[in-house]
């Protein structure tokens, strides 16, 4: 297993070299406007998975990833010859769905936005259910003082009433 910094290293290097070369143009008429997004190398330095996209309609797209596919040979010769390492990893060109996920997270977004806006309209015009205050409101203190007082009041006529030998 090789160090983790020298497979980044390698995807780097390798990602440059095929970005290159994709500049320079390949002789397939079929290669459309191609970005590298990224390089993935698996450890032991074997596999290099190329990550890119194409700007264009859908059949743009997929006549590029069949260009891609018939000039990897080609590109991996390339890479091969600029970099030092013993062993030229297999190349593996994947669609990347970045900018499809960005359209899909950026509608989900606008769709949070329009609720939230007509959540704020709604609580705006809404009404309490039942009373504006729910909660239970402190007791008046005269009303206290005349509960505790016949509370008391109570309170000492069982205790006379204990004294005496029970209620009669």
């Amino acid at each position: 297993m090789a160090d983790p910094a020298r497979a980044r290293k390698m995807a780097d290097r390798i990602k440059e070299i095929v970005a290159k070369r994709l500049d320079k143009g390949l002789r397939d008429p079929r290669l459309g406007f191609v970005t590298i997004t990224d390089v993935r190398v698996t450890g032991d330095l074997q596999h290099a998975s190329i990550f890119y996209t194409v700007y264009g309609s859908e059949e743009e797209r997929r006549d590029s990833a069949l260009a891609l596919k018939s000039a990897t040979g080609m590109l991996r010769t390339e890479v091969g010859r600029n970099i030092t390492a013993r062993l030229t990893p297999t190349l593996e060109f994947i669609a990347d769905a970045i900018p499809e996920n960005a359209e899909h997270i950026e509608s989900l977004l606008q769709e949070a936005r329009s609720r939230d806006a007509e959540t704020s309209v709604l609580a705006a015009t809404a009404e309490y259910a039942g009373d504006a205050d729910p909660y239970v409101k402190p007791r008046d203190l005269d009303e206290d003082a005349d509960d505790l007082d016949e509370v008391d009041d109570e309170a000492s006529d069982l205790a006379d009433d204990a004294e005496a030998g029970g209620p009669r």
